[in-house]
């Protein structure tokens, strides 16, 4: 029987694009994909394969259904995409920004 914090080995059966399908023993599992990386995973099927042998811990059991919710990340470190969301510009200025220049401009345009 398996219960919370086990440690299981599974076999994944189905990649989707929000998690793994693994089979483990007679249990369906599912990791889904916030817990296969703290960072961003663009692709799970750059990172696994059907077929692959995952170790994986059980975060929760339904012996009902024969269902368990596994994580990946929790025994396993894997690279993915780390970093800061980049900002961009639009080059719209604020009007407290074009002020300045703007009464340069009416000077300029007084004193011709």
């Amino acid at each position: 029987m398996i219960k919370m914090g086990d440690v299981v080995s599974g076999v994944i059966t189905n990649i989707v694009n929000y998690g793994i399908f693994v089979k483990v023993d007679n249990y369906d599992g599912l990791v889904h994909i916030s817990q296969i990386s703290n960072n961003y995973i663009k692709d799970i099927n750059n990172y696994f394969k059907i077929g692959d042998n995952l170790k994986l811990k059980v975060l929760n059991v339904d012996e009902e259904k024969k269902q368990l919710s596994l994580s990946y990340k929790d025994f396993n470190k894997m690279r993915g995409v780390q970093g800061e969301i980049p900002t961009f510009g639009t080059g719209f200025k604020t009007l407290h920004d074009k002020m300045p220049d703007f009464i340069a401009a009416q000077y300029e345009n007084a004193e011709k």
